[in-house]
């Protein structure tokens, strides 16, 4: 992949002489990416290395300039951070800015691909990598579930309200029937719950909080649910 250095990290080059390695254009590609966003909010570098002296772990303003100009060989992890949280982004998106660059190399001696493909890979989110992470799966299961719980719970008191006050007949059997669908929502919510909550701890770890009214009603004494199978989590 042939690529030289731009005002955003890199573009591409012609001459396979400029072709930068890949540690260099990750590098280049975060630096591109925090001045930019520098440059959006109208900082100068020291208003960005005082906003990171403010998170509590400072990086100096010369340390932030020889950054953007290239002249730092590298980039500390926590350095991402911190600069990610001062600059108001997720730190995954100055690895990979979506938008603003066309293409990453995701690991030395690959092809290019989209910031956006290389961005789901990193938060484990690609699924075609021969690589599975159960906990992961588990536990992001166990959040949309909790979310879908949450919103069908709101729903039928929703509902429940306008079958309360329904003006007439017809406009309550409606509200009644929202809430009905609702209620089931809700049940089938609950029940995905359990048999996450119930997969995790299979493998010896602890579920994530539940408010104590939730957790009385999803893991209440004598709930078995079935974990033979968990090919839908």
């Amino acid at each position: 992949m042939t690529q030289r250095r731009s005002d955003h990290g890199y573009e591409k080059a012609d001459d396979e002489d400029d072709v930068l390695e890949w540690v260099d254009q990750v590098m280049a590609t975060v630096a591109g990416e925090v001045r930019r966003r520098r440059r959006e909010l109208r900082w100068s570098a020291q208003d960005l290395a005082d906003k990171c002296a403010e998170i509590g772990h400072p990086i100096p303003r010369n340390v932030i300039a020889n950054m953007e100009s290239g002249r730092r060989s590298n980039l500390p992890l926590v350095d991402v951070m911190v600069l990610a949280q001062a600059l108001n982004t997720p730190p995954i998106c100055l690895i990979y800015p979506v938008g603003y660059v066309d293409d990453v190399q995701r690991l030395p001696l690959q092809d290019s691909t989209s910031p956006l493909d290389a961005l789901r890979w990193f938060t484990g989110e690609e699924t075609d990598l021969g690589a599975d992470d159960d906990m992961l799966r588990y536990f992001r299961a166990h959040h949309a579930a909790q979310e879908r719980l949450r919103s069908a719970q709101r729903d039928e008191e929703y509902a429940r309200y306008h079958a309360q006050t329904a003006p007439n007949a017809d406009r309550k059997a409606e509200a009644l029937r929202s809430q009905a669908r609702a209620a089931e929502t809700a049940d089938n919510a609950e029940n995905r719950l359990r048999r996450v909550r119930a997969f995790i701890r299979e493998e010896g770890v602890t579920p994530p909080f539940l408010w104590p009214d939730l957790a009385a009603a999803i893991d209440s004494p004598g709930s078995d649910p079935d974990i033979t199978e968990e090919n839908d989590l």
